[in-house]
This record gives C-alpha cells, structure tokens and sequence, in this order.
C-alpha cells in the first residue's frame, strides 16, 4: 500500500469514528432530550430512519444493506481506480468522505437495524440527518462542481477505460475468433 493511500485510509478511520462517535453521543444522550442549538433554527434531535434518505424505503433494512453493499464494492474499486497522477488527488480524498459516509450508515443499518440521525434545521423543516449523511451530500456536490467547472471530458478518461476494458476485448475475440 502506497503513504498516500495509507493516509486515506487514516483519514477514512477519523471521519468514521467522528460518524460513529457522534451517533453514539446522540444514542445516549440525545434520546432523553433535543437540545436546541439555535432556537426554532437549528436543533439536535435524536431519530431512527428504518429508511434511506429522507425516510424513502423505510423498513426495507435488508435491501438497504444490499444496496449500500454494493454501492460500497463500486465505490472502493473505482477508487483504486483513479490515476495517481497529482491532478487527481482531491477526488480521491473526495471519494474517501463518499466511502466513509456510505459505511458509517452502512453500521447503522447492520448493527441498530436503522440509522441515527440527530442534525436538523427546524426553521426550513428540513429532513433530519447526521454527519454520514453530510459526507456523502457535500461530496457528491463537490464532485459535480469540479466535474462541470474544474476537470476537462478527457480527465475522465479513466472511468470509460474500466468499464469499457472487457468490451474491447471481446470485440478483439470476436474479429480473430481468439482471445485478445
């Protein structure tokens, strides 16, 4: 394993454990009592979501875990996939918030059969959530950002290249009769 994706892997553990340490807290103390941070604006509210965001799905547990397991197997594939080159490297850490959001729900969900949100924004009524969930919010608009305004088509090379490579060579078996 290369320093930078040994750091990854350093920075995937505290963003979990800042995940999981703050359901935990809400867990335990939370339950008793929301505590209002900013009146009618901004409050820490326990709540278990048997459902994926915003409740879609609830009590389909089972499915959810599948789901999420295999949107984790893509998600650390591709990253193993993304160029070393240096130009890549905030994708990566991007992707490494995206994996860490998706597996500390991915706890909740095997362990607590539901998920711990606790964040929630009163004055626009707005779904509560917790810090998981605001990895993979953040991320996923990062993302998008540096695809529309930072990254050119062909710095995405890559991603056609992975799931293209067995179609290029079964086009090369089918033209010579013979494996590529």
């Amino acid at each position: 394993m290369n320093k930078q994706r040994l750091r990854h892997l350093f920075y995937f553990i505290i963003l979990l454990l800042i995940d999981q340490g703050s359901k935990y807290w809400a867990r335990t103390i939370l339950i008793n009592e929301p505590v209002n941070i900013i009146p009618k604006v901004f409050i820490l509210q326990y709540h278990e979501n048997t459902g994926a965001v915003w409740g879609i799905m609830s009590g389909q547990i089972g499915f959810l875990i599948l789901l999420t397991a295999i949107i984790l197997m893509i998600l650390i594939y591709m990253y193993l996939k993304i160029p070393q080159d240096k130009k890549y490297n905030i994708i990566k850490i991007i992707w490494v918030f995206l994996i860490a959001g998706a597996v500390g729900n991915f706890i909740d969900r095997m362990f607590l059969r539901y998920v711990v949100d606790f964040l929630y924004f009163e004055l626009i009524d707005f779904p509560i959530f917790n810090i998981a969930d605001s990895y993979l919010t953040v991320s996923c608009a990062l993302l998008l950002i540096l695809a529309l305004f930072y990254y050119k088509d062909e710095d995405f090379d890559f991603i056609d290249e992975i799931f293209t490579r067995k179609k290029k060579n079964r086009s090369k078996q089918d033209t010579t009769g013979k494996d590529a």
